[in-house]
């Protein structure tokens, strides 16, 4: 599994249209090839409406 990290996050979600759900986010992330430890990080946020790229970074990197 690579480093799960903020430049990867973005390239997962390369192509989202906010606001997107969780659900909307994962689909994007397969599209984009995302491997699956950030396919992972992406399924854990929790199910809400995300406005910005940098919701879903606060997001899945909470718990860091």
């Amino acid at each position: 599994m690579s480093d799960t990290n903020p430049i990867e996050l973005q390239k997962a979600l390369k192509g989202a249209h906010y606001p997107a759900s969780k659900d909307d986010l994962v689909s994007c992330a397969e599209g984009n090839h995302a491997d699956s430890g950030m396919r992972d990080k992406i399924s854990g946020i929790p199910s809400k409406s995300y406005e910005n790229p940098a919701e879903v970074e606060k997001a899945v990197f909470k718990n860091r």
